[in-house]
């Protein structure tokens, strides 16, 4: 395209019909009382007269470059190394791909000249320019850029047989250099191996557990911790100190807890490592929590909803305002289900914004914070500078105290749709475990608007489960809660499953959703067990018959069902 004939954006952007011509009189107003400190498409974004996404693909068209949706799961890291990262972090640039010396970079200002010069020049290459936005660019180099914690253990994995971790034969108590030691070959390859091995295993955590013959490693997948490695005690001086040394932890300090953080890279995706040390008898227990981004992006239709509890929770989310929160014991996948929906009520008109301890897994357009209980960030004080940020929908990881939630109940009845998680064992817990707290019952009964319980059991491998008539015993307990049943699944074992017959979880469900004679009932103070048996008068399906719908379906089995809801 011609410079000459280009069309500024402010016109483009109304023969496209995005804006209107007395929306972008406005624009340029207040562009000129910020004395052009902001560039007209800030200003529109601002005020919310287009999106962020409309003003790059209206760029992209006038300057003559493609339009790109950039995201971590599209990026490739040796890529985006070959650009100094203090230059993209200047800049705010993404290299995409390099094909026969033309590297393609995503831009978010395309009409930066200057800039493709300079990209060429410290590139070396010819440079082929895309335009996405600079939300796009910058949420992908957050998660790529290395840090002096990031480990791309792609790059040095090697298969490493149990057998050859006996070539340390080095006492504990002679390792004088524990970094050193840490820096041995096969420690390093150790700690790779078990990482590496987790991952693909879809593990969530390693344990690495000394005792005073041998040192055992465990991954928890699917819930259950199965043993994977025993190397010799002699490594578990050097192998704690490998894992603290990239956790950036003190490896000197081995009477105290310690937690860190680990970044690295698999597969071109990130995946963050949580670290827990702690002191024990024979040496320090190492429990390593893997967040798989990956698993982040799960929708509710996966998560094993019905269709009648779906529709009803798709309804209690879209709620302007209120309480709806998600109970369960710690890993039942709470986290998860609040995750999902953030995902779906996502937008670019919607200011979503959480508070979590810790951030588990990175939202793109979601404003997270992180408690920091020590700097006195805690979530009743951070929820209460939250609701100063003019937010639509909040999300505090978890209700722990009394203060956090007369917070959530004040943000609810001002017009916030609050979500969040309470420990209790079903849902109808959740309300006289709000009284507990010291929320007035009448506060309780005008603010939640929905609970939902839930467990996870584990999953039928679908390739080698095998049919059976059930006992007498079995079409008793189920037929009571899921009606008719004339054949059920077991597991049996294979390959695919590692012979353990089950590969995966799913989640059971309870949902209570009280009508108006229930919130009359709450709100006079009832107490668990007038809940309890109004919400199953009113509808309301427990967990476990929920999950004997699935055992019908030959997804789980009777004794998972038994194991979780017991």
């Amino acid at each position: 395209m011609v410079a000459s004939k280009r069309k500024p954006l402010g016109q483009l952007l109304i023969d496209k019909g995005v804006v209107k011509p007395e929306q972008l009189e406005r624009a340029l107003e207040e562009q000129k009382r910020s004395n052009h400190q902001k560039l007209l498409g800030e200003v529109l974004v601002e005020m919310r007269f287009c999106t962020e996404d409309q003003i790059t693909e209206s760029l992209a068209e006038a300057y003559g470059v493609p339009y790109a949706r950039v995201s971590p799961r599209i990026a490739d890291p040796k890529t985006i190394a070959i650009l100094p990262k203090e230059f993209l972090e200047k800049h705010q640039i993404l290299p995409l791909f390099l094909v026969e010396k033309t590297l393609t970079v995503a831009v978010s200002e395309p009409a930066n000249v200057f800039l493709l010069e300079e990209i060429e020049r410290v590139s070396s290459f010819k440079v082929q320019l895309v335009a996405a936005t600079s939300r796009d660019i910058r949420a992908t180099l957050q998660t790529y850029l290395p840090n002096d914690k990031v480990f791309v253990i792609d790059d040095i994995i090697e298969e490493v047989k149990p057998e050859e971790f006996a070539l340390i034969e080095t006492k504990v108590e002679d390792i004088t250099n524990l970094e050193q030691a840490a820096g041995d070959s096969p420690v390093i390859k150790l700690v790779n191996y078990c990482i590496y091995n987790a991952v693909k295993d879809g593990a969530s955590d390693i344990h690495i557990e000394p005792s005073e013959s041998s040192m055992r490693i465990r991954y928890r997948i699917d819930g259950r911790l199965t043993e994977k490695l025993r190397p010799p005690n002699l490594m578990q001086a050097a192998v704690a100190s490998r894992i603290k040394i990239m956790a950036g932890l003190d490896i000197s300090e081995r009477r105290l807890p310690q937690d860190g953080g680990i970044h690295v890279m698999m597969d071109k995706r990130p995946i963050d490592l949580r670290v827990s040390t702690m002191p024990g008898k024979h040496g320090e227990k190492v429990v390593i929590r893997i967040i798989d981004n990956d698993k982040a992006s799960v929708n509710l239709e996966r998560l094993g909803f019905n269709y009648e509890t779906l529709k009803q929770w798709r309804k209690l989310i879209a709620m302007p305002n209120g309480i709806v929160l998600v109970t369960g014991p710690t890993g039942s996948g709470k986290s998860t289900t609040l995750y999902a929906v953030l995902q779906e009520l996502n937008a670019d008109d919607v200011n979503i914004c959480t508070i979590e301890d810790p951030v588990e897994y990175n939202l793109q357009g979601v404003n997270q914070f992180q408690v920091n209980e020590k700097a006195g960030f805690t979530f009743a004080s951070a929820l209460r500078s939250l609701l100063r940020q003019d937010p639509d929908i909040v999300m505090v990881g978890e209700v722990r105290d009394g203060e956090t939630a007369k917070l959530a109940t004040q943000a609810a009845l001002t017009g916030h749709l609050v979500l969040s998680t309470l420990h209790t064992n079903d849902a109808p817990g959740a309300i006289t475990r709000l009284f507990n707290l010291g929320i007035e019952p009448y506060l309780v009964g005008a603010t939640v608007t929905g609970v939902l319980a839930q467990r996870l059991v584990r999953k039928l491998c679908q390739r080698c489960k095998e049919e059976y008539e059930p006992s007498m015993n079995e079409k008793r307990q189920i037929e009571r809660l899921a009606g008719d049943v004339e054949k059920l699944f077991r597991p049996k074992g294979c390959d695919r499953c590692r012979n353990l017959g089950y590969t995966g979880r799913i989640g059971i469900y309870e949902l209570f959703v009280p009508d108006d004679a229930l919130v009359d009932k709450i709100s006079n103070g009832a107490n668990l067990n007038e809940v309890r048996s109004a919400a199953r008068e009113q509808g309301m399906r427990s967990l476990r018959a929920d999950g004997l719908d699935k055992v019908k379906a030959g997804i789980t089995t009777l004794e998972e069902v038994y194991r979780v809801t017991a």
